[in-house]
């Protein structure tokens, strides 16, 4: 029974599956999916411009079921912005119906979508405009297609829009014209081959925005964008060319004006925390408005705003700024620009005879707050629209004319598309209308069109679209009466010079809580000169420390990276910004040292000179004779000498003071020291030829005591010699020492042949040293012997430790002690040899006697 009722069913199913099929096998019908989309404005004519924009600001939310349906989108709040928009357009194509220069005989018509803002629905109307509305229904050997519906597509004011758009109408290659989509991401043409704009692309307003900022120095700056493809892009090319020219973002955040409330709350909590008093801001005017009124409630002043031009020539976010937030505001805009007899047809539009349309009614009563009486209901008490009602005396956004630079670039569009048919069509006096258009052939035509407006500027697009990128740099300026007053301060040009693109008058801009002095946004103060930067652990890079340049280096600029070494013969200043030159140091004949050591010099040089005075006045006195007089006298005048060589290590060092300090010196004592062995030896001599038998003296006369003077003394000479051939002392300037002086000093050339001229003294010395000591307790009553023994323990004991204390010093000093060493050890030779028989001569003559030298007084 159940099958029974059921067969029926399944019977009326499959007889209905077989009539559908029998009728598709006789014919083929095209048809529109879902409702067709009509005009809000619409004009007739032989070619037909599209165009989309936003005549309302938003649509009411529904809570789709999934059931049903969903019922067509309800649009709300008028936007009477992209009505002047629309008007602009409707102006064009007018002018051109009217023009006998352009498209004779030809009149271009027009339909025009509203798409409320919504992404979905500029991509509906955008095939409408392709596609049309009719439903079409043809025989199968007909084929389902036919040609565009307009020759091109004005819009969308947003680069959302026209991304979604352009992607859909890209393959179809129908020319898509904006006058206000900036996005850098649309000049992608593998993306969207057929769109264009008449305004420049962000790529190049962002790096204009990120050079302003540089600008005014701000490195430390927040960030706020739309979070759309506009404000996305926008700041991303901002950020990256930040980056390259050391600016850092301190936040960076993004919303939208759907966003909740918490979200919005978030980014003022944040600008509350920053330390940077710069925002950029790349935002459109409506998501401004949100945030400034926000912002208006915790009174947040006191920011300098940077604007894109999505706002920043907008007088309807002048308005909104009524508690003073953007004050000061700085920015780019359009090119000022003005289309005679324009302004005059926007503000004359009259919804005389189209009352029925919709959107016109909707716009006349709104603006006037009136009802047309064919649409009025309840609202009997309100007052009736005539259609004549004067706009020219009105205060509305609608009649005001600060966004002509965006209908120019409307304007623009219009004229682009119509001399490309006006080219294609090969119109003189007359156009060939009748020929069938293919919209790449449009598309291409109108890339490569160049023209000058009646007001002569310029419409060209480059390989991806775009016109040339001029802005002006625009600074929002409070008036007395409250109301805000763009001035142009300054102009941006891409196609120049780098050095040259921003130009800028600083002189005449006015600032946050209308200031003129430049605010200041960074993350650390500048380091002055003097000092370098060092970036802070896990901070970006303008977040440093200014630490002081280390000696011997400078920084002479303002917030310098790294610090510059002196040049060796210079050094820094106190401050660390300048190099001076080095004090040069050598030991002077003017400075105390050098002078002490000058009067030491001179003093055992007098000294010297007066013994020998007195050995020559008593030369023939029994102590003067006692031991050779001739090698006494030649004591006397090598200490002498030794006295004096030692005034050549005094002085700037010169090629030849160097030469003759070491050569001199190693040579006058080699000549005291030789005397003196040969003294040492007369003793030793004498001693042995007293005893029975000895003839030692006849082998060691005074020939062989001068000879063997003379022998000793070539050998140094010989050595002296040698070292100034092959590597002789020279003049060097010592910059390792003391780091702020130059030490002028001798280097040595050859240390082999220095330590060699120090070490035949030490030999000699020695050996005089050992003979005297042998002979220090000799029967004399005046022992010549214990005097010598003395000395040379003197000599030794001083150029031993000379050696440790020379290599030590540092600078002059060490010279001061090789003088110090060289009068030491003379003075020990001169007071323990000649002092004593001095003091016998003058103070005990009775003791200057034969027999007393002998020993054999009682």
């Amino acid at each position: 029974m159940t099958s029974i009722h059921k067969f029926p069913v399944w019977g009326w199913a499959l007889f209905y599956l077989l009539l559908v099929g029998s009728e598709q096998a006789q014919e083929t019908v095209c048809w529109q999916r879902g409702d067709p989309e009509n005009p809000q404005l619409f004009k007739d004519g032989d070619f037909i411009l599209g165009g989309i924009f936003s005549f309302h600001r938003s649509w009411k939310d529904r809570q789709e079921t999934y059931t049903t349906k969903p019922l067509p989108l309800e649009c709300t709040s008028l936007n009477f912005r992209d009505f002047q928009t629309a008007q602009a357009m409707i102006f064009a194509t007018e002018e051109i119906n009217n023009s006998t220069d352009l498209l004779p005989g030809i009149s271009l018509g027009y339909k025009m979508y509203d798409s409320c803002g919504s992404v979905a629905r500029s991509v509906r109307v955008a095939l409408a405009l392709a596609n049309g509305n009719e439903v079409v229904s043809v025989h199968s050997e007909t084929p389902c297609t036919k040609p565009a519906q307009v020759q091109a597509i004005m819009g969308e004011t947003s680069s959302s829009p026209c991304m979604a758009i352009a992607t859909v109408i890209g393959p179809f290659y129908i020319p898509m014209i904006s006058h206000f989509a900036t996005c850098a991401c649309l000049s992608d043409k593998t993306k969207y081959p057929s769109f264009l704009r008449t305004i420049p692309s962000d790529y190049y307003q962002s790096r204009a925005l990120a050079q302003l900022v540089k600008h005014f120095g701000w490195t430390w700056v927040g960030s706020i964008r739309t979070n759309d493809d506009y404000g996305n892009n926008g700041m991303a090319t901002f950020t990256e060319t930040a980056q390259q020219l050391g600016i850092c973002l301190e936040y960076s955040v993004s919303f939208f004006r759907t966003d909740p409330p918490n979200k919005i709350q978030k980014i003022i909590e944040i600008i509350k925390r920053s330390t940077s008093k710069v925002i950029v801001a790349f935002l459109s005017r409506l998501d401004l408005d949100v945030l400034v009124y926000k912002l208006s409630d915790y009174n947040l002043t006191g920011y300098q705003w940077v604007g894109s031009e999505g706002w920043i020539f907008d007088s309807e976010a002048a308005e909104m700024n009524r508690h003073h937030i953007l004050d000061g505001a700085i920015g780019l805009s359009i090119p000022k620009a003005n289309v005679s007899g324009m302004e005059k047809f926007i503000i004359d539009v009259k919804p005389v005879n189209s009352w029925e349309n919709g959107l016109f009614t909707e716009f006349w009563e709104t603006l006037f707050s009136c009802k047309f009486k064919q649409s009025q209901s309840s609202a009997e008490n309100q007052r009736e629209c005539t259609g004549h009602e004067n706009l020219s005396g009105l205060q509305h956004s609608f009649t005001d004319m600060s966004l002509m630079p965006i209908f120019n670039n409307v304007y623009k569009g219009v004229y682009a598309v119509a001399h490309a048919l006006h080219n294609i069509l090969g119109c003189n006096e007359t156009c060939n209308y009748k020929m069938q258009l293919d919209p790449f052939i449009i598309l291409d035509r109108i890339r490569k069109i160049s023209f000058k407006t009646k007001e002569g500027d310029k419409v060209s697009f480059n390989e991806n679209g775009d016109p040339p990128a001029k802005y002006e740099i625009i600074n929002w300026q409070p008036t007395e009466k409250g109301i805000v007053d763009f001035v142009t301060v300054g102009l941006y040009d891409a196609s120049l010079p780098a050095d040259k693109q921003l130009m800028l008058q600083d002189k005449s801009l006015i600032w946050t809580q209308n200031s003129k002095q430049v605010p200041v946004s960074v993350c650390n103060e500048k380091c002055s000169p003097g000092t370098r930067k060092v970036l802070q652990k896990r901070k970006p890079v303008c977040c440093y420390d200014c630490i002081r340049c280390a000696e011997g280096e400078i920084s002479n600029t303002t917030d310098s990276i790294t610090c510059v070494r002196c040049h060796p013969e210079f050094w820094s200043n106190e401050r660390r910004d300048a190099c001076v030159k080095k004090e040069s140091e050598f030991l002077s004949y003017e400075e105390i040292m050098g002078a002490l050591l000058t009067a030491a010099s001179l003093f055992g040089t007098c000294m010297t000179a007066v013994v020998a005075l007195i050995f020559f006045r008593h030369r023939k006195t029994p102590i003067v004779r006692a031991n050779n007089s001739e090698l006494s006298f030649l004591l006397l005048f090598s200490l002498t000498l030794c006295f004096l060589c030692s005034l050549t290590f005094i002085g700037r060092p010169s090629e030849w003071s160097c030469m003759l300090r070491h050569t001199a010196f190693g040579i006058t004592f080699v000549l005291c020291i030789s005397c003196v062995l040969g003294k040492t030896m007369v003793v030793l001599m004498a001693f042995r030829a007293s005893l029975p038998g000895s003839n030692v003296m006849k082998w060691f006369g005074p020939t062989q005591q001068r000879l063997s003077v003379l022998v000793f003394t070539l050998i140094q000479v010989l050595i002296c010699i040698l070292w100034l051939t092959i590597s002789p002392p020279f003049p060097f300037k010592n910059f390792q020492v003391i780091k702020d002086k130059i030490i002028l000093e001798c280097a040595l050339g050859s240390s082999l042949g220095f330590w060699a001229v120090l070490g035949y003294i030490g030999v000699l010395a020695t050996f005089c040293f050992l003979l005297a000591f042998l002979a220090r307790k000799l029967p004399d009553n005046f022992n010549e012997a214990k005097f010598i023994t003395f000395s040379m323990l003197i000599f030794c004991a001083v150029w031993i430790t000379f050696i440790p204390a020379y290599v030590s010093s540092p600078g002059k000093f060490s010279v001061a002690v090789e003088i110090f060493a060289i009068l030491a050890s003379s003075f020990g030779l001169l007071i323990c040899i000649f002092i004593p028989k001095c003091y016998i001569i003058i103070l005990r003559p009775e003791e200057n006697t034969k027999k007393n030298m002998m020993g054999k007084a009682n």
